[in-house]
């Protein structure tokens, strides 16, 4: 699939952002696509963790197998997806103005042959593309929530 790559501003900084984003077991709260997920280790932050990830796009399902690649604190956290979609996926948080901060969801996937091979990934990026950023709005709406500006 191209690439895919959004961003969102949250009126919020890295340190808040990154207290939300770095529970993974969390992000069923802010991704609508993502339905379940289980952890396949013991640990539940850092790189190697692994963790399964029940996912749902309208009438396609599909249980992710991801491994945690990159764990830089209020900075960044990479992801290997190796189930039926694979590719890499990353979030990357950069400080602007005082307490925002720009978020950043960038994913290189590859659909199997019975989600369509290239096809059906070059049909699934708009998609994905609205998907992902309701979700960045979700996340950022959490995240002012949790850390309100006076």
């Amino acid at each position: 699939m191209p690439g895919i790559d959004i961003s969102v501003t949250i009126g919020a900084t890295p340190t808040e952002v990154w207290s939300v984003v770095e529970d993974v077991a969390g992000h069923v709260e802010w991704m609508a696509d993502a339905t379940e997920i289980r952890f396949l280790t013991d640990e539940r932050s850092g790189v190697g963790v692994r963790f399964e990830c029940d996912t749902k796009v309208g009438p396609l399902t599909t249980t992710d197998v991801m491994e945690i690649t990159e764990w830089e604190p209020e900075q960044s956290m990479g992801v290997r997806h190796s189930g039926a979609v694979t590719g890499e996926g990353r979030f990357e948080l950069e400080a602007v103005e005082p307490d925002h901060t720009i978020f950043r969801w960038s994913e290189d996937l590859s659909f199997p042959w019975y989600f369509g091979g290239p096809l059906g990934e070059f049909a699934a990026k708009p998609v994905l593309e609205w998907v992902w950023r309701r979700n960045l709005t979700r996340l950022a709406g959490i995240v002012e929530e949790r850390f309100p500006r006076a």
